[in-house]
């Protein structure tokens, strides 16, 4: 499981949504802490919590989230971190999972339009590299049982989401 986490993790090491640092753009809103106090973070995949147990730049909280029995954890960072060690939900954003006959294939994830500028020019708008990147990662996740039910799960919860806000398509 961690060995298809790395890879998938591996093809979005470099791609990024626009041809330049898009956290330039926004100030890394995507990144950093919300102003009015509530905590945000990027949940982490089956087998990346590990990754995360000593790091000093961020923390993970628990969630009631639970997939396959897991709990997911969620990772909170005060706003920078390492770029090479950023969890795989970060190194997607803003593309999330959706499911269809096979892969999630990648779309915009109904959260970023709060706080990616890019929201509004949705999936055509991002650089073609970097959605090609997410697709061969959720391809390659999808291999793995307990990916593939962490991804069905979280397109499930995002089309709920999605279908709360119209405006999100």
């Amino acid at each position: 499981m961690l060995h298809t986490l790395l890879r998938a993790r591996a093809l979005l090491n470099f791609p990024t949504p626009l041809l330049a640092d898009c956290g330039r753009l926004c100030g890394a809103a995507c990144c950093a802490p919300q102003a009015n106090g509530t905590v945000s973070g990027m949940l982490l995949y089956p087998g990346e919590a590990e990754l995360y147990a000593d790091v000093a730049w961020a923390r993970m909280l628990p969630t009631d989230w639970r997939v396959g029995g897991e709990a997911t954890p969620l990772l909170v960072c005060a706003g920078r971190c390492p770029r090479a060690d950023r969890p795989l939900a970060c190194r997607l954003f803003p593309l999330a999972p959706r499911m269809g006959d096979g892969p999630p294939v990648a779309r915009l994830d109904p959260q970023a339009g709060a706080v990616c500028p890019l929201a509004p020019s949705g999936v055509g708008g991002l650089a073609p590299g970097f959605v090609r990147a997410a697709q061969d990662a959720f391809a390659l996740l999808w291999t793995h049982p307990a990916h593939r039910d962490f991804l069905i799960a979280l397109a499930g919860e995002l089309d709920a989401l999605e279908a709360l806000n119209p405006f999100a398509r």
